[in-house]
């Protein structure tokens, strides 16, 4: 019983660990030459293309695309006007497992720079 116990204990830390990131601290920022409008234009079919479903609002400076977790909290990007077109922040949370390669989340948000 002993044996069990601590190696599920160990897997258990590792993946609570995963979730426990800042819920305020950015996965990832870009910078893209594109306007809010204009990106938010590119990666919203691309996440729609990814059997995502995306929920798009936006403000006067900035779009923000939530796509939902069933597993974690729901996965952010945030478009806001810069100097030189846009800056774009990430918010994923992903379980560790998957983190070795990107999602098709931070594909579509790579692609739309």
């Amino acid at each position: 019983m002993r044996a069990f116990f601590i190696p599920a204990m160990a897997s258990a830390s590792l993946l609570l660990t995963a979730c426990a990131t800042a819920p305020n601290d950015p996965t990832l920022t870009l910078q893209t030459h594109k306007t809010p409008a204009q990106y938010a234009e590119c990666v919203v079919p691309k996440l729609q293309g990814s059997a995502l479903n995306p929920t798009v609002s936006q403000t006067q400076r900035s779009y923000r695309i939530v796509v939902p977790s069933k597993v974690a909290a729901d996965n952010v990007l945030e478009a806001y006007k810069a100097q030189d077109g846009g800056k774009v922040f990430l918010y994923e949370r992903h379980l560790l497992a998957s983190s070795f390669m990107p999602s098709s989340f931070e594909r579509a948000a790579q692609e739309c720079l």
